[in-house]
């Protein structure tokens, strides 16, 4: 019974902040998901579809959609976007060829009606691997200086290891009395 009354105590008291982890395929979105939910690496294969899971951080409590990045599945993420508060962009800093992918596919949801009001993490991951990408470069290439409709922060990070995973859910967490 208690559970019932919290539920529906952070559903009136709009306590829920809806994520949508989006990026290109193999980037990490469900690896970074299960870190948050866990604190672990589990195996995992392509997303079809999507993962859903509550992650709740200093009493705040984010619904996170992990959304499949394959091409195919790209043209429907917009299904997702409303009532969203925050987007995470799963950036693989290996990946230099699909970059401008990355990129186009970043403001084509920030165009997006629904996606207004929503503050965008970056995350830069695998920053574990050798002739990675640092952030300052993704920034640099997703020219993120030019966003000033958006509140957004960029994290560089490993989602093997977890590693700058905290500090973005601290950047997110700090937002959400801000909204």
């Amino acid at each position: 019974m208690g559970l019932i009354f919290a539920k529906l105590w952070s559903f009136f008291c709009n306590q829920e902040h809806k994520v949508i982890i989006v990026g290109l395929d193999n980037a990490g979105k469900t690896t970074i998901l299960y870190q948050f939910l866990m604190n672990e690496v589990v195996h995992t294969s392509p997303t079809i579809g999507s993962n859903v899971e509550e992650i709740v951080v200093k009493k705040t409590h984010f619904l996170m959609w992990d959304i499949g990045g394959q091409e195919s599945l790209r043209s429907s993420w917009n299904t997702y976007y409303s009532n969203t508060e925050f987007i995470i962009l799963v950036v693989d800093s290996t990946d230099r060829e699909r970059l401008a992918i990355s990129k186009e596919e970043l403001y084509r949801m920030l165009a997006h009606e629904d996606l207004r009001k929503a503050a965008v993490l970056i995350f830069a991951n695998k920053q574990d691997m050798k002739g990675c990408m640092s952030a300052a470069e993704i920034y640099k290439y997703l020219t993120l200086s030019s966003i000033k409709d958006h509140p957004w922060h960029i994290q560089s990070c490993c989602a093997l290891t977890g590693e700058g995973l905290c500090r973005g859910l601290e950047w997110m967490t700090s937002r959400t009395g801000l909204r």
